[in-house]
């Protein structure tokens, strides 16, 4: 063997002896990840910030979830994490936030998990997708609160127009004395109590305005330094096991101090994503370029991002759309600043059509940070007039519940408007014109001076009515048997559950409308879409709606219902029958049905008692076990109202944007 072949030979020993790589660096240790049940809720782990891997299938194991974007302790990390997008049904990893308690939750629903609101709770937490930025290492372990012994409370939820029989359930964890965990069920009884206030809705918060987070505020708070009588902070325990459930002293001193505020959580009172769409073309100028990145900045720092509040995006166009940063990329107005300054022009014509189109099959995603619970707004900046059509791109985009505003900036002149291609191409777009989606700026130099009125309109939520969500975009008819078979009472009990359902949807001639057919051997028309244009007046309705008798022709009802309701739908209603029957039909059901699907209507069939299981299947969408539903008796009805529900949202939910 020669001497260079020995040495090669030394040199390879001594490699692989330490241990050591060729190229010399040491490979970077793989991340552990703990993984957890469904039901672990992140109360129960005592980690300020820590790493995950849920399940498949914890949808369909229905755990509690309380608030939206930024969660109670005591919601399910796994569910928690699906309605927020982070992960899907398949399970995946998942990075847990905590941060300070809030004053309130509000519940709504996203990706097929319904959240619920609780009033207050001492700790919260939000969810990120599993992937750790470079260097930084969680617990591959965790750490467990003990357990503490769950109490038995009975919930009844507030606001109902009729009085409700809820079932007793167990509180999540310890609760507050004063507060019980919503129930998962609500039986409602007839008689209407019109004196009773509407349930709040899922996607409007309280009142629209620019104001700054009380809650960020709160978290700063320290408690009095003189105040003897307050007990020794515990220090050794995670937030979740101080002795003031509350997350007060007896005194009155704010405990949440001791979580650290890891993210922020903007202005609860503007729930929106927004994405701008700022003007890139060369026609604008540098100097202008930059008037516009400073205008920016200005509305990022008023509207006060954060995961509970106001997210925010931003598209720059000229001749294609580039995508500056998604919703979820900044979660503060502080971290925005920087990131704006930075945006470099691009340059090319003012295509805004294109921008439109882009935002609307791209921009958003829930891989984007889209929330599903906030309304969708686009703010488009524009320096004179577009050079493409807008018209039909922003009708799509309206469709798909995106609400668009329009701020021009120096418009064309009388010698300049022989060059605009869509002549009022801002009434085109815009959501609706009636001024309030539309900011005419007469001088570039003027632009500051619209940070403040823009960003309240924006964060006028009640306003935003090209929001869709799976609670305000239908048409829906009820289809119900008046046969002899059924009863006055058992009529009475059909009735509730319409009413029930119907409850839970945001009901206006804009959003979701109610129409309702009773059959026999003949059909009636009880009331057509949009004949009853508030809540209050709708469920008075159904409550008035007297009981027929007779034969059971399901098949013509369906036929009745599509051409006295259903012809009459608007397009961009997603059209929903739920036929309600307790026998055989004496007609054939199967054409009809199949009939009304193919005219895109979403079929629900429910059988009480009698009903033939064949015609029940024949009646429901595919598939069957989504869209049927069996009953032995008229009294268990109401099991059946969150269920169909959850399927409305589901499937509303995991429709493509455009």
């Amino acid at each position: 063997m020669s001497k260079a072949t020995l040495t090669t030979v030394f040199i390879a020993f001594l490699l692989t002896s330490s241990g050591a790589k060729p190229n010399g660096k040491n490979k970077k240790p793989k991340q552990a990840v703990p993984a957890i049940e469904c039901d672990m809720r992140a109360g129960k782990i005592s980690l300020s910030e820590f790493i995950v891997k849920c399940p498949a299938n914890c949808r369909e194991t229905k755990e509690k979830v309380y608030g939206t974007g930024v969660f109670a302790s005591i919601s399910s990390i796994c569910n928690a994490a699906i309605h927020s997008g982070v992960i899907t049904n398949s399970g995946g990893k998942v990075i847990v936030m905590k941060m300070a308690g809030q004053a309130i939750y509000k519940g709504s629903l996203a990706n097929g998990v319904r959240s619920l609101s609780l009033p207050n709770w001492r700790e919260s937490f939000s969810v990120s997708v599993g992937k750790p930025k470079q260097g930084v290492t969680y617990p591959s372990t965790l750490v467990f609160v003990p357990s503490r012994p769950t109490t038995v409370k009975t919930g009844e939820p507030k606001d109902l127009p009729y009085s409700t029989v809820s079932p007793v359930t167990e509180a999540p964890e310890a609760e507050p004395s004063s507060t019980a965990a919503p129930p998962t069920t609500t039986h409602v009884t007839i008689p209407i109590t019109t004196s009773a206030k509407p349930r709040a809705t899922v996607h409007k918060v309280r009142e629209a305005g620019v104001h700054r987070s009380e809650t960020s505020v709160a978290i700063r708070r320290q408690p009095h330094a003189s105040s003897a009588s307050a007990p020794a902070p515990e220090e050794h325990k995670p937030p979740s096991e101080t002795s003031h459930t509350r997350g007060f002293s007896a005194q009155g001193h704010d405990l949440t101090a001791r979580v650290p505020e890891l993210m922020s959580q903007g202005d609860p009172n503007c729930k929106v994503d927004i994405a701008f769409l700022m003007d890139g073309s060369w026609s604008i100028g540098k100097r202008r370029f930059k008037i516009q990145k400073d205008f920016l900045v200005d509305v990022s720092q008023v509207i006060n991002v954060g995961v509970a509040g106001p997210m925010m995006g931003i598209i720059q166009y000229g001749d294609d759309p580039v995508t500056e940063f998604s919703l979820k990329q900044f979660s503060s107005s502080k971290d925005l600043k920087p990131a704006i300054s930075k945006i470099v022009q691009k340059g090319g014509l003012s295509n805004v059509g294109k921008a439109l189109s882009y935002i609307n099959q791209h921009f958003f995603s829930d891989a984007n940070g889209n929330r599903g619970g906030a309304p969708n707004v686009a703010v488009v900046l524009v320096d004179g007039w577009p050079t493409d059509k807008v018209e039909e791109a922003s009708r799509l985009a309206r469709e798909s519940g995106i609400n668009i505003f329009f701020v021009t900036i120096e418009g064309p002149d009388e010698n300049e408007k022989q060059n605009v291609v869509e002549t009022n191409f801002v009434d085109k777009a815009v959501c609706r014109t009636n001024g309030f989606f539309s900011l005419p700026i007469k001088s570039w130099f003027a632009l500051r001076k619209a940070v403040q009125p823009l960003v309240k309109q924006v964060c006028d939520t009640d306003r935003l009515v090209c929001s869709k969500t799976c609670l305000n975009a239908n048409d829906i008819a009820f289809v119900i048997d008046g046969s002899s078979s059924v009863g006055t009472g058992n009529f009475r009990t059909v009735l509730q559950f319409v009413a029930n359902v119907t409850q839970e949807f945001e009901i206006s001639d804009t959003d979701t409308r109610v129409g309702i057919v009773q059959y026999t051997y003949e059909q009636r028309l009880e009331f057509a879409f949009g004949q009853h244009n508030n809540k209050a007046d709708l469920l008075n309705a159904i409550k008035r709606i007297n009981y027929w008798s007779g034969g059971t022709s399901t098949g013509a009802a369906i036929t009745f219902a599509a051409d006295q309701l259903f012809s009459k739908s608007k397009p961009n209603k997603r059209k929903i029958m739920i036929v309600i029957t307790d026998g055989r039909s004496y007609d054939d059901v199967r054409a009809p049905a199949l009939a009304v699907h193919r005219k895109g209507v979403i079929a629900y069939s429910i059988g009480i008692a009698w009903a033939a299981q064949d015609e029940l299947e024949y009646i429901a969408t595919d598939p069957d076990r989504d869209h049927s539903f069996f009953v032995d008796e008229f009294d268990n009805l109401y099991k059946y109202v969150s269920k169909i529900i959850h399927n409305i949202c589901n499937e509303f939910n995991s429709q493509p944007r455009n």
